[in-house]
């Protein structure tokens, strides 16, 4: 028999299936991949290293606001263009796919509801949606909606996820919102009012630079980067190695930056006693 003209014969055995996307994810902690349903049923914390994966709005809402209670406000708000602002791309053809792949009008999410039983104003920002960066919207809700705690007499509990500070796309007007949540928070403070603030992975610039540390107590997840600049601008700035675990909540608590590290699964528990003792 001739080896090389022989034809070739089926072994029967069918062919490997290929893994569908979206099943696996690979850990930003620990490199190691995760099965994406099995994260998602431990609230998206890695059960190797315990990294905390960020949160949607909408996920950090069913987290800690009691169920049903929830009313949201402004979110007819959408984000213009006043500088038309073209760059690589044009701010005008970004802006509706963001709210496309992220169904949110901009990146943060503003209301009222109640947090085991105890009524309260909540926010939210989201990381999908430009890296969770504040522009005239997210200024205006945070705004609007810290002035109604004010005229409500109820405590104030915003969860910053940013990963992109002010929105350069629209300039000062962007930077200006970082003044307008400091202020309206500066009256709510002067009223009495309570604002606790929870800091998640991650929480950067602009957003770190105003409201997100002006809290009566200042609350992190664990591992979380917290930083007005990230590590390697700074380093490549100052030229010098950084400390180990420099800008994460364990180093920022051992620093004095922050006053708590919270794992996500007491969070809610954590919120509820902090807002008994402070009312």
């Amino acid at each position: 028999m001739k080896l090389f003209s022989r034809t070739k014969q089926s072994s029967g055995r069918k062919s490997k299936r290929e893994i569908p996307p979206g099943l696996w994810i690979k850990c930003d902690g620990c490199g190691q991949p995760l099965y994406h349903k099995a994260l998602e049923e431990n609230l998206k914390v890695c059960p190797k290293c315990d990294f905390h994966f960020p949160l949607t709005a909408q996920e950090r809402l069913q987290l800690l606001i009691d169920e049903g209670t929830f009313h949201e406000w402004d979110a007819e708000l959408s984000p213009a263009d006043p500088l038309h602002f073209q760059g690589p791309r044009a701010y005008a053809e970004k802006i509706p796919e963001e709210q496309r792949a992220c169904q949110m009008r901009d990146a943060c999410l503003t209301g009222n509801g109640k947090l085991n039983g105890r009524p309260l104003v909540f926010g939210a920002t989201d990381s999908r949606f430009m890296m969770g960066s504040m522009g005239s919207v997210v200024g205006e809700r945070l705004t609007r909606a810290i002035e109604r705690a004010i005229e409500l007499k109820q405590p104030v509990v915003i969860v910053s996820g940013s990963g992109g500070g002010a929105r350069m796309q629209e300039g000062l007007i962007s930077l200006m919102q970082m003044a307008k949540t400091s202020s309206a928070l500066m009256r709510l403070d002067a009223a009495g009012g309570i604002f606790l603030s929870v800091l998640t992975h991650p929480t950067m610039a602009g957003v770190l630079a105003s409201f997100a540390t002006l809290g009566d107590l200042l609350i992190a997840e664990p591992k979380a980067l917290i930083g007005f600049t990230g590590p390697r601008v700074i380093e490549q700035t100052i030229r010098q190695k950084l400390p180990e675990g420099f800008q994460r909540s364990e180093f920022l608590l051992e620093h004095g930056l922050i006053d708590l590290i919270v794992h996500r699964r007491d969070l809610k528990t954590t919120l509820g006693r902090a807002l008994g003792y402070l009312a």
